[in-house]
């Protein structure tokens, strides 16, 4: 498992560096043909991994729980301009998120996932081990809608 959060915490990095690039104007556009912005995609990788590993466990009874959840959860859509500052603080919890996470895992703290179905790829994920897995895909898709929506600014 050492490799996938490796992995997540490389992909995440790469991502930062593409909002580096931008501006927080840019990063509040959204581009022609999209229903969303680069910084919602980053945003919405950040809440999702703490959502899957630490509510489909039960550790968390309420989603809401997670910070910035009720703006980058499953089917929102950017409703006002993020700032410089909630992009520094989304920035850092994309990888103290995953530290926290790997942390939580390496010493046993989390219990049997109740299965689900993912919405993104439509397949039943049954262990914590899927879901950090499953992680690995889902950042990527998402860093892959923001390097084509910053294409489409450019």
């Amino acid at each position: 498992m050492n490799e996938i959060f490796k992995f997540i915490i490389d992909s995440r990095k790469a991502f930062i560096r593409l909002i580096d690039e931008l501006t927080v104007e840019q990063l509040n556009q959204i581009p022609a043909g999209f229903n969303n912005n680069i910084i919602w995609n980053f945003g919405h990788i950040v809440v999702t991994s703490q959502t899957l590993c630490y509510v489909r466990t039960g550790i968390l009874q309420d989603a809401n729980a997670v910070k910035f959840n009720e703006f980058y959860k499953r089917d929102t859509r950017p409703t006002y301009t993020v700032t410089e500052e909630e992009v520094a603080e989304l920035k850092a919890m994309a990888l103290e998120s995953i530290e926290k996470i790997k942390l939580d895992y390496n010493s046993g703290f989390f219990p049997v996932i109740t299965p689900f179905s993912t919405s993104t790829f439509g397949v039943e994920i049954k262990t914590i081990e899927e879901v950090l897995t499953t992680t690995v895909g889902h950042d990527n898709l998402h860093f892959g809608y923001a390097l084509a929506q910053k294409k489409a600014l450019t």
